[in-house]
């Protein structure tokens, strides 16, 4: 059993969090006992044989987060630190006594309620009074049964999961109230400061909730804020626009009932605050269709405030009041409307859901292309292969910038069909040019959201077979930042894609935090020395170590290495010097569109 070093705030721990979806409350008397066993337990005793002994009994039991204190003048500080679900006590542990602990947690509003279970070999009933009289929960005697030991621990922690059900969640809807809002608020900020990272914080009401239902009977008010509640809910764990940076569980969008009809939406990692514009509206879409509560029609109007940090507020607190001053400024100004806390950022997710629907009309009106930038063979200078690049040159005669749309495509929906659509347009067109007897690998980009949401292996498998490509002449191309932050699940899906047979390329190499053993792990056909290195060769030094080393160690694993962005005849110099096998960038090629390309090949 291995210590939890998450250090996460009490409302985060496994009792308060129940269960990763976010429509659940937490643990309530009667679910299933596997998520007591999440529950992290610390032991304070001077006696590590006995400690190690009730170890193994609640290991047996299924128990797997167990934190051994030796000194109970650490006490209080692990407990601040790992924030226990449960604290097992020795009365005579070294260095103080079990009272000082008792004191101390007591007397703080964050472990005050913390459930505490001294154990002792005292028989003396004055003790336990004493220990009862300064806040312990409960009593085990040394030597300590298993039997009772796995009781006493089970039902600690499922009155205690009772109990904050009753504190922390909404009892109508289920949803986290207040309490636990205000505490993941300030622990998402925390989070976000550690990782210069922004979140966004929607707050909903509804204009004239009490006029509207007014004239409705009681219980059915309380049906229309279920399924408000359940709407929300479900619409955000269906929407792609959520966990917008496409990370672990603990990026999920949280939802809050604070006050009769008013609902919180935590955003803790998103890319940019303008871009949670594409979320309101479907959450305002969602909120405006029609209620029906046991076959009264309930139609209401939602008004969004949206806040950001670090935009907006560089606190909780602050962030909070930015919110929700901004959904009064929406009711104030007719209601049925997102509005930002920030006129500059209303003005940005405007723009953001022009470009949105700009982008969706493109799309289905077939303006988007793809052009193909050539990878050069370092040593000979011949054509070995072609990025595909994805361009939109407007009907107006406006190229817009990749930059601005792929970033709008992959907040919204739009980045699944757009991706699906290049690797299809890709392998369509490798296989014509097959066809012209020009046989070269085709690279294709893959984005967060589409290699880990879109089935990725079965996708590419039905592309291949449908337009008849080689799948040896297929690269996917997925970036550093992609595979280290989910790396197991990332692992998973490139064997998929390994078994289908095509090559796989680690982009931006060099721009994350991995170290160069990353290689090893990930096995890549190829590896790309991200363009910021690239562009520094000729003046640093230490760049032109850390393209050595990417170079060197790529080799060593089986990894071809291309370079991206090379403009200067000295760059390239030192990229063959140190044995780089493709570069490509505007020194050769810009990108070209495929008959100017296929004319590219055939002149080298």
């Amino acid at each position: 059993m291995e210590p939890d070093q998450t250090g996460n705030n009490p409302s985060d721990s496994a009792v308060f969090r129940g269960t990763d979806d976010p429509s659940v409350a937490g643990l309530r008397l009667g679910d299933d006992f596997a998520q007591l066993q999440q529950a992290t337990i610390m032991m304070v005793d001077d006696e590590p044989v006995f400690v190690d002994v009730v170890q193994t009994f609640l290991e047996i039991t299924g128990y797997r987060k167990f934190i051994k204190v030796d000194y109970s003048d650490q006490a209080v500080d692990k407990v601040r630190e790992h924030h226990p679900d449960l604290l097992l006590l020795g009365i005579h542990a070294r260095g103080g006594t079990s009272f000082d602990i008792l004191k101390v947690l007591r007397a703080d509003p964050d472990f005050a309620r913390l459930p505490v279970i001294v154990v002792t070999s005292s028989t003396d009933a004055t003790t336990k009074f004493e220990a009862l009289d300064l806040g312990a929960t409960d009593f085990l005697s040394k030597p300590v049964d298993p039997s009772e030991l796995a009781l006493r621990v089970r039902n600690t922690l499922a009155a205690r999961a009772y109990q904050d059900q009753l504190a922390y969640y909404d009892a109508l809807t289920g949803l986290p109230g207040r309490h636990l809002f205000n505490d993941r608020v300030a622990s998402a900020i925390a989070r976000a400061q550690r990782e210069r990272a922004k979140l966004a914080l929607l707050h909903i009401t509804f204009d004239d909730f009490a006029g509207v239902t007014r004239a409705i009977d009681a219980r059915i008010v309380d049906e229309v804020l279920k399924q408000l509640a359940n709407r929300l809910t479900s619409r955000l764990r269906a929407s792609d626009s959520i966990s917008l940076n496409a990370s672990e569980g603990e990026d999920r969008a949280d939802v809050f009932r604070l006050q009769k009809a008013e609902f919180s939406v935590l955003l803790p990692s998103v890319k940019s605050i303008a871009g949670v514009a594409a979320v309101g509206q479907r959450l305002m879409a969602a909120m405006s269709e029609p209620l029906n509560a046991e076959g009264t029609e309930v139609r209401l109007r939602p008004s969004i405030g949206i806040s950001g940090f670090p935009e907006d507020a560089e606190d909780a607190q602050t962030l909070v009041r930015s919110a929700m001053g901004a959904s009064r400024l929406a009711t104030g100004q007719g209601g049925g409307r997102l509005q930002f806390c920030s006129s500059a950022t209303n003005e940005a997710s405007r723009q953001w859901l022009r470009m949105e629907t700009e982008l969706r009309r493109a799309f289905h009106e077939g303006e988007l292309r793809l052009l193909y930038q050539p990878k050069i063979d370092i040593a000979n200078g011949t054509v070995v292969g072609a990025e595909a690049l994805m361009r939109w040159p407007r009907s107006d005669g406006v190229c817009v910038s990749p930059a601005d749309f792929i970033a709008v495509a992959e907040e919204t929906d739009m980045i699944l069909p757009i991706g699906e659509w290049t690797i299809r347009e890709a392998c369509r067109q490798a296989m014509q040019w097959h066809d012209q007897g020009v046989d070269i690998k085709i690279a294709v980009n893959i984005s967060a959201p589409q290699f880990f949401r879109a089935e990725l292996a079965s996708l590419v498998r039905s592309v291949l077979d449908e337009t008849g490509l080689d799948p040896a002449l297929l690269t996917l191309e997925i970036t550093e930042g992609i595979v280290i932050d989910r790396a197991r699940q990332a692992l998973a899906i490139l064997n998929d894609l390994r078994a289908v047979g095509v090559d796989i390329s680690i982009d931006d190499f060099g721009t994350g935090y991995s170290s160069l053993s990353f290689l090893k792990r990930f096995q890549a056909d190829e590896v790309k020395i991200d363009r910021t290195l690239v562009s520094d060769l000729v003046t640093s030094s230490k760049d032109r170590a850390l393209a050595f080393a990417i170079t060197y160690v790529a080799h060593e694993f089986g990894s071809r290495v291309c370079a991206e962005g090379v403009e200067d005849p000295r760059q390239l110099a030192f990229l063959q010097k140190i044995q780089c096998d493709r570069y490509q960038g505007y020194l050769s090629d810009r990108p070209l569109d495929p008959r100017s390309f296929v004319a590219r090949y055939r002149a080298r």
